[in-house]
């Protein structure tokens, strides 16, 4: 492995680094050098972590290597044996390291680095670089949660957190847990030192060695040259201190910071309710009814736990029982005047509301500790009937620790939480459930008197210098996407003496960045909150999409602005049977709201995508969702990505408005701060920002990037997206000339780019096709062959869709035509091989159907109105210019053409059979004959109940082929559409 010295310090890299990671280490050396803080950027694909995690190591070796020599010089000056050489080392390694430092006992204080990022399969990828490297022989550790990392049989099958981390203490302060006692013996194993252990690992040795992982990890980190852990274990003061985690001398890397300021903002924040305090006044209730019952079951529990037992009395439970009366008492009378809206108070206003219920400064650590004591009772009394409870006891106990996090010093940060902090109260929402609720079960309060509390902080400043004040030697934040970087600068409230925007490793010939403000259909694509919901927007959206999906090779990512919108396009492409054709092209992958099932649609996509025989598949996910944050889409994976629409956040979402009203109040102070509508526009460029950088992934990547909204157009925009897409954008006049572009580009990058291994498929999309396009020149309708590249083996011509398949004379949606459905087996015989063009409107056809496809045609030819957009397809340019070689040619259809009913009839007819080849790749070979019997049946006696019952056991509502019960639209009678429609209006 190649070596370099960069500012003094020796770096071992796994290979000869490019300029731009240089540049990298040297600013992350220069800050560890001299205690800076910085802010540092680099595109996805560059490497950034390797180079985080390899100059930083290479200097905490450094720092060591100089400790030790003062050490040894310490010593050597006492003997008077060679001090001259040990004092030279000792200045060498003073100038690359930094001057050491010296705690309040006069010992040398070691540093450590402290690796963060926002999920454990970020983390688990970063620990993945450091095993490529020289430096995977540095002791390492990672920090995870007990949900994560408990082993033990009957803790790690409770689905409550709280319930488990209670458990956990009962068995460990009992010494009942065999995997915690083996910790002490087994925390100096080899295998720790020897090897990198992300958390999968952790829990096979773990469970391996019979010790508990959790707190192996808290063990290992004591030691440890690099600990890695979760944002929140650093930003969350109540974490942060439960963990004990000291952050003296240490240096702080927070990989993946472009999301920061959201993250120390919701770490200071905290909600609470009406419906909480009640919850709290009926714990302590059943509690104390407990212990006044003394029946025998109970009696035995105790005697079997008494050191729970001893833990609080009756009196404490009496005492917190007033106090959470009181509480509530507050809350009630608290007058909300604008009943929508809600009412804001300033942040000290939470103070007062505890005060009224005797809870102050020093006194809230008391009823903290009694409450432990009590959720420990409740959540491990297995046997009691009152078990598993204690979560709103615990809700209001982070309260608690929230709010006086800073103890004794609290009063030094009064003023600025008056500042950054606000109590928002608005009237609490309820959801009816076939129960009665908790309003009149148990504390019988009129519903509409319930209230949410909300303790908002707006600056991520506040957080940030908590950290800092913990005597941080250095803090990095670092990402792919933190431009612009001056107003995230500006939020972060702390001094950054080290800032860097890198350029990207790749050419301008390896991407393909543009704007397209129209569909292939010519309306306008623009999701903003007025048109979002356009049928004819969504479709015109959905015939964008098909046509990508025909344009472009393997993976291909499409990201809205949310998941309510998302949802919104996937029914009504599904109604009119968009969905069904776009499926056809490419299977179509949506990224669940949930958790559940996430991971396996993912696997199923890339399956998919490595599929030889497949032509590629679809990715359909939501900016700031799962899939936008950390997912590798590299090579085959990811070859474009859509962005359907800027995510910005709700605009009447109260915390959004009182954000904006913040800043606003903090620019009369600072003229250098962000306005509320930056701060506003800044959310969605950066989420784009972050879902563009799933593809692009190494120095031979390539990709196109394509924004489907007009208002990207405007340069406000653009100066916010990444400094390295900005110099490549270019304005796609109309979607002839994106078409062209993206054939171009997509045979320029094939064939001179690398290609990864089982990507030999590429050649089948249409990308790659011998189309016989057709060049019109003004008044004339000569035709003229254009060269392309050679025809693969499984080459297929594919529809492309044109504007008049759609719509009339009066902007209106065509109706589709019922297929003849007594021949469907000859649908299957053969696959039509016309192309409806929209670059071209050429029609080219195979010697069997050659020349009745011609007849068809040659009518409409001549209606057309023709209009001539030369476009040259110039990759390192931003300006479209005119070639004398290659033209494209867009020809606009007249109102006539589109009325034109043998033109419906053939879009009508390749609709129905993409819908019934997707019915064949789904079904059974049983099934499939089911579904012609169906057909057939339906034909004869058009009996709409028999049909629905049959389609209902294909293609259930509620299941995954939903999709093909609601395509089946196409071939109902006229008579029973509207049934049909209010069916699945009911059901679905």
């Amino acid at each position: 492995m190649p070596n370099r010295e960069i500012n003094g310090v020796i770096v071992n890299f796994p290979f000869e680094p490019y300029p731009v990671q240089e540049e990298y280490m040297a600013k992350v050396i220069e800050c560890l050098q001299n205690n800076k803080h910085g802010v540092l950027e680099s595109p996805t694909g560059t490497g950034k972590t390797l180079c985080l995690l390899c100059s930083s190591l290479s200097w905490l070796i450094t720092k060591k290597a100089q400790m030790q020599a003062q050490s040894i010089t310490g010593a050597t000056e006492r003997e008077n044996f060679g001090g001259h050489f040990f004092k030279q080392l000792s200045r060498t390694l003073d100038k690359a390291a930094g001057a050491p430092e010296l705690s309040p006992n006069f010992g040398w204080i070691m540093p450590k680095i402290i690796y963060a990022s926002r999920t454990h399969s970020q983390l688990s990828q970063a620990m993945q670089e450091l095993k490529r490297t020289s430096y995977k022989h540095v002791t390492t550790a990672i920090l995870g949660s007990r949900d994560q990392l408990c082993i033990h049989p009957e803790v790690s099958k409770e689905i409550s957190s709280y319930n488990k981390v209670h458990l956990c203490h009962v068995k460990v302060k009992g010494r009942t847990c065999n995997y915690y006692n083996n910790v002490e013996s087994r925390k100096d194993d080899p295998l720790f030192k020897e090897e990198v252990l992300d958390i999968e690992d952790l829990v096979k040795v773990g469970q391996k060695l019979k010790c508990c992982p959790y707190f192996l990890s808290r063990e290992l980190r004591q030691n440890a040259d690099i600990t890695f852990m979760p944002y929140n274990y650093l930003l969350d003061p109540k974490t942060r201190k439960s963990q004990g985690i000291d952050l003296q001398s240490n240096i702080i890397l927070l990989d993946e910071a472009h999301n920061i300021e959201k993250i120390c903002e919701e770490a200071a924040s905290l909600q609470i309710s009406s419906t909480d305090v009640a919850n709290c006044i009926d714990e302590i209730t059943s509690v104390m009814k407990g212990m006044v019952n003394n029946s025998e079951e109970q009696n035995d529990f105790l005697s079997e736990n008494q050191n729970l037992q001893k833990d609080f009395t009756s009196e404490d439970l009496c005492i917190l029982k007033v106090m959470f009366l009181e509480l509530e008492k507050t809350i009630d009378a608290i007058v909300i005047k604008n009943s929508d809206q809600g009412e804001t108070f300033p942040g000290a206003y939470i103070f007062e509301l505890l005060e009224k219920a005797e809870l102050t400064v020093g006194k809230e650590q008391f009823v903290a500790e009694k409450l432990d004591k009590i959720i420990l009772y409740l959540s491990t009394t297995n046997n009691s009937p009152f078990a598993n409870k204690g979560n709103a006891l615990q809700k209001f106990v982070d309260l608690l620790k929230s709010v006086f996090s800073y103890g004794a010093s609290a009063l030094r940060y009064k003023d600025k939480i008056k500042e950054c902090y606000k109590v928002h109260i608005q009237f609490e929402e309820y959801k009816r459930t076939g129960k009665k609720d908790i309003w009149e079960k148990q504390r019988k309060i009129n519903k509409t008197n319930g209230k949410l509390i909300s303790y908002w902080c707006f600056s991520p400043g506040f957080g940030m210098q908590q950290l800092v004040d913990q005597g941080v030697r250095s803090v990095i934040l670092t990402s792919g996407t933190l431009s612009p970087l001056k107003p995230f600068i500006s939020e972060l409230e702390i001094p950054i003496d080290v800032q860097l925007e890198n350029p990207h490793i790749v050419t301008g010939k390896q991407i393909c960045v543009g704007v397209l403000s129209n569909g292939p259909d010519g309306f306008l694509l623009n999701s903003s909150f007025n048109t979002r919901n356009d049928p004819r927007y969504i479709a015109s959206l959905g015939r964008t999409i098909y046509n990508f999906s025909v344009l472009i090779p393997h993976g291909l990512l499409i990201f809205f602005p949310s998941y309510p919108i998302m949802n919104k396009c996937k029914e009504e492409w599904q109604n009119l049977g968009l969905w069904t054709q776009i499926n056809s092209r490419k299977p179509i992958y949506v990224e669940p709201q949930s958790k559940d099932g996430f991971q396996n649609i993912m696997n199923e996509y890339y399956r998919k995508i490595h599929n030889p025989n497949s032509k590629g598949a679809i990715f359909m996910a939501v900016c700031r969702g799962k899939v936008s944050e950390g997912l590798d889409f590299a090579d085959m994976n990811g070859r474009a990505v859509l962005i359907t629409g800027l995510p910005f956040p709700p605009l009447k979402n109260p915390r959004v408005i009182l954000k904006q009203k913040y800043l606003e109040e903090m620019r009369k102070k600072d003229k250098n701060g962000l306005t509320g509508q930056q701060w506003y526009q800044l959310e969605a460029s950066r989420a784009v920002n972050q879902a563009i950088g799933r593809i692009i992934r190494h120095i031979n990547d390539y990709g196109a990037i394509i924004l489907c909204d007009c208002r990207f157009e405007t340069g406000s925009f653009q100066k916010e997206l990444s400094a390295w897409l900005r110099p490549h954008i270019k304005k796609f006049t109309n979607f002839g000339m994106i078409t062209k572009e993206l054939r171009e580009f997509f045979r320029y990058t094939e064939y001179t780019l690398p290609q990864p291994k089982g990507s030999k498929h590429v050649r089948n999309t249409d990308y790659s096709l011998s189309l016989a396009t057709s060049n019109f020149n003004t008044g004339s309708t000569k035709k003229k062959k254009v060269l392309s590249s050679k025809v693969t083996e499984n080459s297929l011509e594919e529809d492309i869709f044109s504007p008049d398949q759609y719509y009339n004379k009066n902007n209106e949606l065509t109706p589709k035509k019922e297929l003849d459905i007594k021949n469907i087996s000859k649908l299957f015989e053969s696959e039509s091989r016309s192309v409806i063009n929209f670059n071209s409107c050429k029609s080219s056809e195979t010697s069997k159907n050659k020349e009745s496809m011609k007849d068809t045609f040659e009518p409409l030819l001549k209606k057309r109105k023709m209009k001539m957009l030369p476009v040259e397809c110039n990759f390192n340019s931003s300006q479209p210019s005119t070639s004398a070689i290659q033209q494209v040619n867009m020809l606009q259809l007249s109102d006539e053409q589109s009325e034109d009913k043998e033109f419906k009839a053939i879009n009508t007819k390749s609709l129905g059979k993409s819908y019934l080849k997707d019915v064949k790749k789904f079904l059974s070979q049983e099934d499939f004959k089911l579904f012609s019997t169906m057909i057939h049946t339906y034909t004869k006696n058009a009996n709409f109940d028999q049909l629905i019952r049959a389609l209902e056991k294909l293609f259930p509502l509620n299941g995954e082929l939903q999709h093909l019960f609601i395509g089946f639209k196409s071939f109902m009678k006229k008579n029973h559409i509207l049934l049909f429609d209010n069916y699945i209006h009911k059901n679905k």
